[in-house]
């Protein structure tokens, strides 16, 4: 029974967001490559699932150097992936089926083969050097400080043509723009302006917290708690190099962009505290609609933890600000390799019921887990630079398994990465036909959320439980529904509060578990999880 209104919130409050990472969603034309074409013919399985928005990773001309973080023209689709009449037909499509479209903005760096750089570096007075961020040497002729690229190395390359150093947050090829020259702020703010125009709804804006840096080009401080086994890159605290106080006006400018244009949202992928995560809402909220939370991503799997994380982020977000949730992504591996299948399915329960804008991960419907790639078959150059630690990002960005065969119904070729092991068991065609698969619960979750009021958009309060175990009640205008997760291996039994002393089960994550009312307490089975209208 739908309980309420959600017709006073925007689309991105109320709906859920799916993540396709192109390469690997749906193959069309053999080359073993994701497309814009495979996306289209995947619509109506969007749509039967139920979520709301699809985010895009990047799908303009690139290199590939970091497939497609290396961008080489903002103004235009790579031909791996299609045409833009290609993204104007999928446009047109998804907005038919009542779906929006979230594109990857990628503002602080370019492919070293975009124009603008490759002017840049032509001479020292070139219009466009000041674009980048170039640097004389140290006075002993080496970099101009001790940054560090997060993948790895010095964040400096030395330029022998013009004598100076240019500065890469991330890989040599991948220069940062410079968000202090008005000009390219102006031209990345048309970069908005010309997607929004073909229809896209919002966009994603990547290491946002990346896009200045220190005006006085000091060195970061040395991190104490380095210890080998980590990344390269913790060797320093990024204290000069992230975060810096004038990012808030760029986070303005971007918004104001936004704002031009009815019902468009901005997302913020920003790897920070949460003191830190939620100033970038801006001032009364004039910054970033949706601050990217990844706190659940990279907590330990525990109800005590997740308990005062969500408490946390809760008391921190400013006045009237909209919270997210995210426990997957391209650049984490898979929810089921982290905490297992069971966990997997508490997860989703737990990303799909708390306050807030949760958005999803492809794949992650299925129970996917992380594919090992044999060396020889490694493409992400975050590993190829820093191997043996664990930073891969390959096995998380395996070919979507639409089917038990013939390389899952992804590609007619041979997928650039490998499907896989347990494909007739984890697909699409098996999942769906499985009452008590992983997909069948999504979907249950998805329409519930999309019934309840409550739950899309209601208030949330955190309830005494079990140690092991978390509680929370979701209301929206009178309707109270109960969550109630187990994270514990074993059963428990909990019992309800006092304000909610009976309730009915509408859903629980054990398909088998038949619904019914539920007075003063419950016993729930290890890992499980139950969604219950206060009655």
């Amino acid at each position: 029974m739908k309980t309420g209104s959600t017709s006073t919130l925007a689309w991105w409050q109320h709906g859920v967001v799916y993540q396709i990472y192109p390469r690997s969603f749906q193959d069309s034309n053999g080359d073993g490559i994701g497309d814009l074409p495979g996306i289209k013919q995947r619509l109506d399985y969007l749509t039967w699932l139920g979520i709301d928005a699809v985010w895009l990773s990047p799908i303009f001309p690139s290199p590939m150097r970091d497939f497609g973080y290396d961008i080489s023209n903002f103004l235009d689709i790579d031909p791996i992936f299609g045409t833009l009449a290609d993204f104007d037909a999928l446009v047109e499509q998804m907005h038919r089926r009542g779906l929006k479209i979230i594109l990857d903005f990628v503002p602080n760096h370019t492919s070293d083969q975009h124009p603008w750089f490759q002017e840049s570096r032509r001479n020292r007075i070139n219009p466009r050097r000041d674009w980048y961020i170039w640097r004389d040497p140290a006075p002993d002729g080496g970099p101009p400080n001790n940054w560090l690229s997060e993948f790895g190395g010095s964040a400096w390359e030395h330029d022998e043509a013009t004598g100076q150093y240019y500065y890469h947050a991330f890989l040599k090829q991948q220069p940062d723009l410079n968000w202090r020259n008005p000009e390219l702020v102006r031209t990345m703010h048309d970069v908005l302006r010309f997607w929004f125009d073909r229809g896209v709804d919002g966009f994603r804006i990547d290491v946002l917290h990346h896009l200045l840096e220190d005006s006085a080009f000091r060195d970061n401080p040395l991190n104490p708690e380095f210890a080998p086994g980590m990344r390269p890159s913790h060797a320093l605290l990024r204290v000069h190099t992230v975060d810096q106080p004038e990012i808030q006006s760029v986070i303005t400018g971007l918004r104001r962009v936004a704002d031009e244009y009815p019902e468009r949202v901005l997302i913020g992928e920003i790897h920070l505290p949460i003191e830190r995560l939620v100033t970038y809402y801006g001032v009364e909220l004039s910054g970033i609609h949706l601050p990217f939370n990844f706190n659940l991503i990279g907590a330990p799997w525990s109800a005590a933890i997740l308990r005062e994380i969500i408490a946390t982020y809760e008391g921190a977000l400013p006045q009237g600000a909209w919270p997210n949730w995210v426990v997957g992504n391209h650049d984490t591996g898979r929810i089921v390799t982290r905490i297992g299948a069971n966990g997997a399915r508490l997860a989703q329960m737990l990303l799909l019921t708390l306050r807030g804008t949760p958005t999803m991960y492809y794949g992650d419907e299925l129970g996917m887990a992380d594919v090992p790639i044999p060396p020889e078959l490694v493409q992400d150059p975050f590993e190829r630079n820093v191997p043996g630690i664990g930073v891969g990002r390959d096995p998380a960005r395996t070919p979507m398994r639409w089917s038990g065969h013939n390389y899952g119904g992804f590609t007619d070729g041979r997928p650039w990465l490998p499907i896989g092991q347990g494909l007739a068991r984890c697909n699409v065609e098996s999942e769906g036909a499985d009452p008590g698969s992983m997909l069948s619960l999504t979907r249950r979750l998805l329409r519930l959320r999309r019934e309840e009021a409550a739950l899309a958009v209601g208030d949330y309060q955190g309830m005494p439980c079990d140690e092991e175990c978390l509680s929370y009640l979701r209301s929206h205008e009178g309707r109270q529904l109960l969550v109630m997760l187990n994270f514990s291996e074993g059963p428990r039994r909990l019992s309800l509060p006092p304000q909610a002393p009976n309730a009915r089960m509408l859903l629980s994550s054990d398909a088998g578990r038949p619904l019914q009312t539920v007075r003063d307490s419950i016993a729930l089975q290890g890992t499980e999880g139950v969604i219950m209208e206060v009655v």
